[in-house]
C-alpha cells in the first residue's frame, strides 16, 4: 500500500467513526430530557459532544472528539498542508 492510500483509508475511517458517533449522541441526547437539544445537535455538530458530556455520554462524546481532531488532521494531511 502506498502512503496516500493509507491516509485516504484513515481519512475515511476518521469521517466514519465521526459521522457513526454523531448519530449516536443524537440519538442518545433524544432519548433524554430535554429533547429538543437533539435536533439542535444534529445540525449545530460541535453541541453533540458538548450536550452529550454532560448527559454522561462521555465516551461517545471522547470518541467524536477524537474522530474530529483525527478527520482535521488527515484532511490536512491529504490537501498537502
Amino acid at each position: 500500500m502506498t502512503r496516500d492510500r493509507v491516509d485516504l483509508a484513515v481519512l475515511v475511517l476518521a469521517y466514519a467513526a465521526l459521522l457513526t458517533t454523531h448519530v449516536a449522541l443524537t440519538i442518545g441526547l433524544a432519548r433524554r430530557p430535554p429533547r429538543w437539544r437533539a435536533l439542535v445537535a444534529f445540525f449545530a455538530f460541535p453541541l453533540a459532544p458538548w450536550w452529550g458530556w454532560q448527559a454522561k455520554m462521555r465516551v461517545r462524546a471522547a470518541v467524536w472528539v477524537a474522530g474530529a481532531v483525527l478527520y482535521g488532521v488527515m484532511l490536512a494531511v491529504a490537501s498537502g498542508t
